[in-house]
């Protein structure tokens, strides 16, 4: 083969491997199934060549809180005087440090692993029968505006001889949730890291959240809410399995 075009083709395969759990956009190779692939196709075959992207997190650790937090306390005195505020008053002579310690709180998930908490939790069972931990509190932050995000995430997976300790789906939501996100990545970042982690025959994530950017400002709508969903593996081939997930979130 002509070598210009197994180029092409190699920077192709390389373009569908882009790693959401990374907050990169893009496809992403699921193990298990192809974008297309149902059970039982040569396409379902789990690649050893997909990346587990929940072992390359990107991570910040307390060394890097310690050392960062003069530089954003400072950023937030800088804020108070852009807004017209005297920094300086009573009121205000502690808000910078509170304000930086907050932001850093607010973003722990940059500090965490999601292989460091489901190492321990990963259990062969015999089970074959949905799982679903629904009205999972979340709290994030929009990257847009720096406001918050909050609302219930639902999950849902079809087991493959292997299943997650319940809390363990939570302690997903709270990694990914705590930093600056859109729902529409969190959502598939979820489904994405149980999937790698487990290779269930199908997960389903669903994300009910209201955001202030929204609510706040803009077009200032209180009771607007936004729902995305992910649905990979059987939960998307299988119209019975999704319609089973979605019926039991809501009952």
């Amino acid at each position: 083969m002509d070598r210009s075009k197994q180029k092409q083709i190699n920077q192709n395969e390389n373009e569908t491997d882009a790693v959401i759990n990374g907050h990169f956009d893009g496809r992403v190779k699921i193990p298990g199934w192809s974008a297309g692939g149902a059970a039982g196709n040569p396409s379902t075959v789990p690649s050893s060549s997909v990346m587990e992207s929940w072992r390359e997190e990107r991570t910040r650790s307390l060394e890097d809180n310690e050392m960062s937090l003069p530089s954003i306390a400072a950023a937030y005195t800088t804020i108070l005087k852009g807004l017209g505020e005297d920094p300086q008053r009573q009121g205000l002579l502690k808000t910078p440090w509170r304000a930086a310690t907050a932001m850093q709180f607010f973003t722990k998930g940059y500090q965490e692993k999601i292989i460091d908490v489901l190492n321990d939790a990963i259990f062969d069972e015999d089970h074959d029968e949905m799982v679903i931990v629904k009205d999972i509190d979340m709290f994030s932050m929009c990257e847009h505006h720096l406001v918050p995000i909050f609302g219930r995430v639902h999950i849902g997976y079809l087991p493959n001889k292997r299943v997650l300790g319940l809390s363990k789906l939570a302690r997903i939501v709270e990694i990914y949730s705590r930093r600056l996100q859109v729902q529409e990545r969190l959502t598939k970042q979820i489904a994405v890291a149980i999937t790698e982690a487990l290779q269930p025959a199908g997960v389903g994530v669903v994300i009910e959240a209201t955001h202030m950017c929204m609510v706040m400002r803009g077009v200032q709508k209180m009771n607007s809410k936004t729902v995305t969903s992910t649905m990979l593996g059987v939960f998307r081939e299988d119209p019975k399995t999704r319609d089973e997930f979605l019926t039991l979130i809501r009952s």
